[in-house]
Order: structure tokens, then C-alpha cells, then sequence
């Protein structure tokens, strides 16, 4: 009696499948997550304000939009006729911070630091050439500086980026700066490799960061990185005001305060800090 023959599978795709139905469904995941950035973006947006801004068609539009409110991930306004960003991304956004445990970690750190100096004090993580902002405590200040969480920054226009990239190893430092754009953003951005290195160069002997408004004119930032169990700068902790209150004597006197709070955040994740960092 011959054997049955074992029907060949192909692999990682289900029977009944189709290219042509995959890269459909692709395309569809596609806007979906286009749309979720969209709103994240905002403050409220219309069905026809997601159509022109987004490029899809106000029909195809609101049925990813009712799909995505069935799984919480965007939510509805009846009152105002306006959609925005859900609950549940939020929930997924916290499973992220909780794999590091910085923000967790973090938030009583920065809320002494906004105590102790006055400015708004900002947590950030390491996200290839940026970094993104994660939680931020508020001064009670009339001016003061303000990022919304998400936000993201380049790593040679921010004092926690810089820090990252002082305390990053040498050749891997190298290899991102290569491919990485000087963007100029005010005329104090470093333009050239040369300049961002020099000052890269001083940030590791101190062991903090000052933004000298290069990202924004009027605003100075003091920071210092974050080490995770290996020595590896994964983020970073600021504080940032305007240069009317943070002149030269506060940056000074900030600088050590800083250092020692990103070196306690260091310790409460499990991390340790790397010879340079323990010398500055």
C-alpha cells in the first residue's frame, strides 16, 4: 500500500493565501498605522482633515478609523465631530517604557530636579541618530520649556543626545556620526563633525551636556546620559529653560546636579556607569 504523501507547506504563510491578497492586507496595515501617527500628532482632527492630511480616501478612511475605535485605539468626539489618538496606544506605549523602566524609574528623579533648579526637567531615550522624550516634569514658570512626550530630537541638537554620543563607544560613535546629518537648526548647531566632536570631547571630561540654544534660540539645556548593565548610554535626563534664568553661574552649578540624577536613574534600572563616566 503506498504511503500517503505529505501535502508541502509553505513556510510562515498560512494556506489559501495569496500575494496578491498579502500585500493588500499590508497596504491596508499600512494606513492604519499612518493614521494612528496622523492623530498622535494632533489635537483632534475631522474625517476630512485625516483624508487631505493623510492622502486616503474620506470613505476608506473612516473605516480603518470605526476598526481602529472598535480596538480603543483611536477615539471619537460626537460633540465636536473630531477624532483622536486612543487609550490603548497608550497602554501599548507603556509596555515599551516598562521594558526599559526608565520612565517608571525616572519620574521621582526629574521631579526633584524640577524642585531643586526651577526649570522643566525632561527624560529621554536613545532612538538611532535621535533621541525621544518620554516624560517631562513642568516649572510653574511663565516661560519654559515644553516637549510633548514623543517628541524626538537629533542627537548633535540636544543635550541629552550629545550626552548619549560622548559616552558612546568609540567605534560604533564613529560609524553613526559618519551617517549622521548636521542638521542646522540656529546658528550655534554644530555644522561640522570637527566641532560636534570637540565638544563631545569636553561633555565626557565633565560628565554633563549643556544645549547652548542649538536646537532652539532663547533655551539652554543641561544633561547627562543614562547607562544600561552594560556600560551603554540608553537615554538621559535634562533639565531646560530659558537663557534669561539659565545663564553661565546656573548651568554651572546644575551641571554636577544633573550628573548625579541620570547616575542615580543609572542605579535604580540595574544599570552601572562606565569608567568615564565614574572619573568626570
Amino acid at each position: 500500500m503506498p504511503r500517503p504523501v505529505a501535502e508541502k507547506r509553505s513556510r510562515g504563510r498560512p494556506r489559501g493565501t495569496s500575494q496578491a491578497n498579502e500585500a493588500a492586507s499590508v497596504q491596508s496595515l499600512d494606513r492604519a498605522i499612518a493614521l494612528m501617527k496622523l492623530l498622535s500628532a494632533g489635537n483632534g482632527l475631522s474625517l476630512t482633515e485625516i483624508s487631505q492630511q493623510s492622502g486616503i480616501a474620506a470613505s476608506t478612511a473612516y473605516r480603518m478609523l470605526t476598526t481602529l475605535q472598535a480596538h480603543g485605539m483611536v477615539e471619537f468626539n460626537e460633540a465636536d465631530q473630531l477624532w483622536f489618538i486612543g487609550i490603548e496606544t497608550f497602554r501599548m506605549g507603556a509596555g515599551f517604557l516598562r521594558r526599559r523602566k526608565l520612565a517608571e524609574q525616572g519620574r521621582a528623579i526629574i521631579q526633584d530636579l524640577m524642585l531643586e533648579s526651577g526649570e522643566t526637567a525632561n527624560l529621554a531615550l536613545a532612538d538611532e541618530d535621535c533621541v525621544v522624550f518620554v516624560s517631562q516634569v513642568e516649572t510653574h514658570e511663565a516661560i519654559r520649556a515644553f516637549f510633548r512626550p514623543g517628541t524626538r530630537s537629533p542627537l548633535h541638537a540636544s543635550g541629552i543626545g550629545k550626552a548619549i554620543l560622548a559616552f558612546t563607544e568609540a567605534r560604533q560613535r564613529d560609524a553613526l556620526l559618519k551617517r549622521l546629518p548636521l542638521e542646522v537648526f540656529t546658528p550655534k548647531t554644530h555644522a561640522t563633525r570637527a566641532s560636534l566632536i570637540a565638544d563631545l570631547i569636553g561633555i565626557r571630561a565633565r560628565g554633563f551636556s549643556v544645549d547652548d540654544e542649538e536646537r532652539n534660540l532663547g533655551m539652554r539645556c543641561v544633561a547627562a546620559a543614562v547607562f544600561n548593565e552594560f556600560g551603554e548610554p540608553v537615554g538621559g535626563v535634562s533639565i531646560s529653560g530659558p537663557t534669561v534664568r539659565m545663564d553661565d553661574a546656573k548651568v554651572a552649578s546644575m551641571g554636577p546636579r544633573v550628573r548625579a540624577a541620570a547616575a542615580a536613574l543609572t542605579e535604580a534600572m540595574g544599570g552601572v556607569l562606565p569608567a568615564a563616566a565614574r572619573a568626570a
